[in-house]
């Protein structure tokens, strides 16, 4: 079989028997995909040619008061005082290293900032200063004059922490809730109560950060489209500025995956697996109508915005996901450059996440990437392609065209036939512009998934999950 033959093949293979969820598309590729890298190359001469007048600054922290049964993110659970000492430590030696990396022979500015984890509001007050030093002070970024999001969590958005990051710049602060349903946050093994919810939001609100997000999970065992509103109400009371919706997923080394079992949200039968599709569809369907008629516009098949939100919050107009670098700090996160995504070793089991963030805080050297996986002129496509199409307001073909000399359907003409075939692109849009349809955002999780390239579902496949 030839190399085209393959190709076509894999790329119409994921549309002949389409589940709606396959995988939440949220980079490319995707870090099962990465693998250590022989040659280990500076990060000098990495960045050496890449443009820096526009880049994001990402600081990783891996450490959560509890481990959500759904939860695959690289983050263990609690940290004694002396870790979060020697983690900062060692963020602070990565931070050298890589603003020495950029180098001065021209500007180097940073257009966005966030902190995620994990949940960075784990570290105490004084920690959270000593953090934003670190992005300020080590790497050069201005973090009152950026859009800077930090990520939280009801038992940690306390007072004093929030009146940190208040004063540090933050202009979004997003906290998972998941459901203000107690019965429903049991189910997905998320121990919290909506009091304690509740008060985590009003203070929240008093810290006056401009931007607030709350997460949801639609797709919980036991949830109804009357317990589903029940949380988007009590969410809606808030008046967030944005919202986020997700599907419940229970991926292998998860709490909910060794639960097993249709009762822990993890169907063992094709029956199970495809009345579990219809729940979250039906879900989504639900959330997204009820969040439209409030007030919100559709962003993306997850994220919604409250229409009178203030825009200066979402960020600089010259910072593009798609083309603009990214800079990540911490053992989880990770860093672009136009030719080599790159981070430290993944995993969810909570052995290897303890043994990777053992080595991280005592590595003294990080001034060559050490894991990850070059992207080729192809995979630069699938990638624009992908992050512009999940997006509501969808791909100017102009912009692809001024980026690569060609046209997206000359270039994926199976996958967009494919698409189109089963009504995801939206034929009423203007022309000039490749959009999805209402279907084809409420199957974002299986499109995007479709449009990887074979030798990264290889390596995906390949991947020995630990």
């Amino acid at each position: 079989m030839t190399t085209t033959t393959t190709a076509a093949a894999s790329a119409t293979a994921p549309l002949a028997a389409v589940r709606p969820y396959e995988s939440y598309v949220y980079a490319y590729p995707h870090k099962t995909a990465y693998r250590p890298l022989e040659d280990r190359p500076r990060l000098r001469t990495l960045w050496a040619a890449e443009p820096k007048d526009a880049l994001s600054l990402y600081l990783h922290i891996p450490f959560c008061e509890v481990r959500c049964g759904f939860c695959n993110l690289f983050t263990r659970i609690g940290a004694p005082e002396e870790l979060t000492t020697r983690y900062l430590d060692a963020l602070d030696r990565q931070a050298l290293a890589v603003r020495e990396a950029l180098g001065d022979e021209e500007p180097v500015r940073f257009a966005a900032a966030a902190f995620g984890g994990g949940t960075p509001t784990f570290l105490t007050a004084g920690e959270l200063e000593r953090l934003c030093d670190t992005a300020e002070r080590r790497m050069g970024a201005d973090l009152r004059s950026v859009p800077l999001s930090v990520e939280t969590s009801p038992s940690t958005a306390t007072a004093d922490r929030l009146a940190v990051l208040a004063d540090r710049g933050t202009t979004r602060i997003s906290i998972g809730v998941q459901s203000f349903v107690d019965e429903e946050a049991r189910a997905a093994v998320r121990p919290q109560r909506r009091a304690e919810v509740e008060a985590a939001l009003g203070r929240i609100r008093e810290a006056r950060i401009p931007v607030l997000n709350i997460d949801l999970i639609y797709g919980i065992d036991g949830q109804t489209e009357r317990t589903w509103l029940t949380s988007l109400d009590a969410a809606l009371a808030w008046r967030p500025e944005e919202l986020y919706l997700y599907p419940l997923y229970v991926r292998p080394l998860t709490g909910l995956h060794r639960l097993g079992g249709a009762a822990a949200g993890a169907p063992a039968r094709d029956g199970e697996e495809a009345a579990w599709d219809e729940q979250r569809l039906r879900l989504y369907a639900v959330g997204r109508d009820h969040l439209l008629a409030h007030g919100y516009e559709q962003v993306s098949m997850r994220m919604f915005r409250r229409l009178d939100a203030p825009r200066e919050q979402e960020g600089p107009e010259d910072y593009a996901c798609q083309t603009d670098g990214m800079i990540g700090l911490g053992c989880g996160a990770r860093s672009y450059t136009s030719a080599l995504h790159y981070s430290f070793d993944y995993a969810v089991d909570m052995r290897e996440i303890r043994s990777i963030i053992d080595r991280f805080t005592a590595a003294e050297d990080f001034s060559r990437a050490e894991v990850g996986r070059y992207v080729d002129a192809d995979e630069a496509r699938r990638r624009h392609l992908l992050q512009s199409l999940l997006q509501a307001s969808g791909l100017p073909v102009a912009e692809y065209r001024a980026r690569f000399g060609t046209e997206p359907g000359a270039d994926f003409p199976a996958e967009l036939a494919g698409f189109a075939a089963r009504g995801w692109l939206d034929a009423s849009a203007p022309d000039g512009l490749l959009r999805l349809s209402a279907s084809g955002l409420a199957h974002s999780d299986a499109l995007g998934p479709a449009l990887f390239s074979p030798g990264v579902r290889t390596a995906m496949a390949a991947y020995e999950r630990k």
